[in-house]
């Protein structure tokens, strides 16, 4: 697919992109390519072939469950506002 000098203005000026008469036939020339690019993608059969949703087959590394912090819990909330009941009490802002 080839874009003509004005096809690019519209687009830039669609997406509210500057784009200078200097560089408007470069940028058509570009996004040629790249639209050819995608034409000959599309072109490729893939039938039979699975979608994937990841490259790769691998499992996820875990790290091992431990606690790594001290438990802060009375200390901050001593310095809050408000408590009650181990939870922090703060005003209504949803009627």
């Amino acid at each position: 697919m080839s874009l003509e000098r004005s096809d690019v203005e519209k687009i830039a000026h669609l997406a509210r992109l500057a784009v200078s008469g200097d560089e408007l036939d470069a940028v058509a020339s570009d996004l040629s390519n790249i639209l050819g690019l995608v034409e000959q993608m599309n072109s490729v059969d893939t039938q039979g072939v699975t979608p994937m949703a990841h490259p790769l087959h691998m499992s996820q590394r875990l790290r091992d469950d431990a606690v790594t912090e001290t438990d802060q819990r009375d200390y901050f909330q001593s310095i809050a506002p408000a408590t009650e009941n181990g939870l922090y009490l703060v005003p209504k802002v949803i009627e």
